[in-house]
């Protein structure tokens, strides 16, 4: 995706890192590049708008739950690995987090409060209002 203007960052790399910036986990100086390229690149502008509200609404609906430790622990190594370049273990998280659950329940052991279930494979917190704006919802 490209609106074909020469840019000082270019579309891949925004499109790539996009999660990072609309989670706010980015140095301030690549936030500031990515914001101007957003200002001048209408297709990089409407595809933001677009995983900003895909973020807000999965907020919105699914923001209450609480995650297993356990779970949040296992997705943010992955994370770390990712980020370190390593390879990752073929595996599935979430599954592995419902199976466990469910053999908690058939012990007979009972979640604590807040915890029913997965039902977000979307982390972090979707940001509120225009770019550069640090508001929470």
């Amino acid at each position: 995706m490209s609106c074909g203007d020469p840019h000082e960052t270019d579309c891949s790399e925004v499109l790539d890192h996009l999660y990072e910036f609309l989670d706010h986990e980015m140095p301030d100086g690549d936030c500031a590049k990515f914001e101007v390229h957003i200002d001048e690149c209408s297709p990089c502008l409407e595809k933001y708008g677009l995983e900003q509200a895909v973020k807000k609404l999965v907020k919105r609906c699914c923001g209450h739950d609480d995650v297993p430790a356990d779970l949040r622990s296992k997705v943010m190594g992955r994370i770390e690995l990712i980020r370190a370049g390593q390879s990752v273990p073929d595996q599935d998280v979430v599954a592995e987090a419902r199976a466990a659950e469910a053999a908690a329940r058939a012990q007979g052991t009972r979640s604590a409060p807040g915890e029913h279930g997965i039902r977000s494979a979307s982390g972090g917190s979707a940001g509120a209002g225009p770019l550069g704006a640090t508001a929470q919802e």
